[in-house]
């Protein structure tokens, strides 16, 4: 199964017998409310126009529990999950297609949450809303219930123990920015750096100017050179489990399976007794 679906084949597949749910997930990481200024609003872009038949879903509430000691988006609770995604109408008999405002990263994370609990055709939207080339509605849907039941598949989730073994024994992906990961900067977290073996994996690299993927054999080939093949146990993490889970999606487009560490750094920085590490270099 494709990881991603181009707007084109979108179009075509939203003709088809059993077309797709259509789930919009605008969200991003923004330090307005710190400054002070409106925070972004996805809801209020989704009413502001959405790809005919959209649902639109709160990453936050729906794809996240409350922030604390597990990081700023810890997994959300799976029965609330599950009901927000029958709400949407999503099925396990029929595709979804996420989409977000076009970074990607929102989608993602509603892309790995699906297929890890157990949803057999889930595609992002590849370039997100801006791809879109047809026309935009203001109508909220109701769709009809769906009876998708989540239930976690076998792997595929990383905790922090299990990361910091992962950084020793396979490849462990950092996919924030690079000045971040050396501890350069750290405008969220309680302490910059990265954990002890993680390699810099910018997912911002895994794409394009416009936000889309990279074709496949580039990505197989950047992911190469940082050690992480389809024969190595791989995982991701980013600050708070969102831009990691696009990293995964990247991999998934190059035939590489990943697992996530969902808490991220958010979770691992706020143990003062957990090591971090600093500076250009892994270790």
């Amino acid at each position: 199964m494709k990881a991603i679906i181009t707007a084109t084949e979108l179009a075509h597949d939203l003709t088809g017998a059993n077309p797709p749910v259509l789930l919009d997930v605008r969200w991003q990481l923004s330090m307005a409310k710190a400054a002070g200024a409106p925070a972004f609003d996805g809801r209020a872009e989704y009413a502001a126009g959405h790809l005919p038949g959209a649902v639109f879903v709160d990453l936050d509430a729906e794809l996240a529990s409350a922030p604390g000691e597990r990081g700023r988006h810890p997994l959300p609770d799976l029965k609330e999950f599950g009901a927000a995604m029958r709400r949407a109408g999503v099925s396990p008999g029929r595709p979804v297609v996420v989409y977000d405002g076009g970074q990607g990263w929102a989608a993602a994370r509603a892309w790995w949450l699906l297929r890890w609990t157990g949803h057999p055709d889930v595609r992002v939207l590849d370039g997100g809303l801006p791809a879109w080339e047809g026309t935009l509605s203001t109508d909220v849907p109701a769709p009809a219930q769906g009876d998708f039941e989540p239930v976690p598949g076998p792997g595929g989730l990383l905790d922090a123990d299990a990361a910091a073994a992962l950084a020793r024994s396979g490849v462990l992906l950092d996919a924030r920015a690079a000045e971040r990961y050396r501890g350069d900067v750290e405008p969220i977290d309680r302490v910059g750096g990265h954990i002890p073996g993680a390699v810099s994996a910018p997912t911002t690299e895994n794409v394009t100017a416009d936000g889309r993927f990279l074709p496949a054999e580039e990505l197989r080939a950047r992911f190469k050179n940082l050690g992480a093949t389809q024969d190595a146990e791989v995982g991701v993490y980013c600050g708070s489990g969102v831009s990691a889970a696009h990293e995964a999606l990247a991999l998934a487009v190059a035939g590489i399976p990943a697992a996530l560490y969902v808490g991220s750094w958010s979770e691992w920085s706020s143990d003062p007794s957990r090591p971090v590490a600093t500076g250009p270099d892994p270790q």
